[in-house]
């Protein structure tokens, strides 16, 4: 069996007990980058072999895992912080377990993307996440086709592009429409920066921006 455990994006007391129970039962623990996640482990005194899945070596260690899911193993997965499979590595995996018969199971938990929403002030209800855009192949074109998105947008950025990104948002989509920036949710310094386009872009270029970005950004107008 497979869990996708989802680990807290910030603060280490946002995990939930169920998470903590089946990382604390199973036979191995799969970790985006296993010198993150054993704090987390070493935190709750969590005792269990850990084992690297990350984009760099999914494809490779994809059948051998299976394998011994197939064996009888039960596994959990897990990424840095957040919900595995949500810009993070889940996908190929879950796929092919579903493909075998292995079954998975998704635990409840942590996604920067949710309390950035709903702190963002603007429409919940109806909402298209894109997650990281496109760096060089593609960017133009996706802002171009999301300048004409009704639904609230949500994306991650890292911190030394959110400038440009903002920018680029404000030119395509206009200097005026609204915003939210998410940066270092649930942690000691966590800022919610609100806003049109513009105004949240001259805040941030004023300041050394450090730390996870969730960037939301209201629909165009029907």
């Amino acid at each position: 069996m497979l869990y996708i455990v989802p680990t807290p994006i910030g603060n280490l007391q946002d995990i939930t007990l169920r998470a903590l129970e089946v990382l604390k039962k199973v036979d191995l623990i799969l970790a985006e980058d296993t010198r993150t996640t054993i704090k987390l482990l070493n935190h709750y005194q969590v005792i269990r072999p850990l084992s690297p899945y990350h984009q760099h070596n999914e494809h490779l260690v994809l059948q051998h895992l299976i394998n011994q899911l197939m064996e009888g193993k039960t596994m959990a997965l897990v990424s840095d912080a957040g919900t595995p499979g949500i810009s993070d590595p889940a996908f190929l995996l879950v796929r092919e377990c579903i493909k075998v018969g292995v079954k998975v199971e998704c635990l409840p938990g942590s996604t920067a993307f949710v309390p950035a929403l709903v702190n963002s002030g603007l429409p919940a209800n109806r909402f298209a996440f894109e997650g990281f855009l496109p760096q060089k192949k593609g960017r133009q074109t996706m802002f171009k086709k999301l300048a004409e998105e009704e639904r609230t947008m949500i994306f991650y950025e890292s911190p030394h592009r959110l400038v440009k990104t903002l920018e680029e948002m404000a030119q395509y989509f206009g200097a005026g429409r609204l915003c939210s920036v998410s940066r270092e949710l649930t942690k000691v310094y966590e800022e919610n920066a609100r806003g049109t386009l513009q105004e949240v872009s001259e805040h941030f270029k004023k300041k050394e921006v450090k730390g996870e970005i969730v960037i939301v950004v209201a629909g165009k107008e029907i």
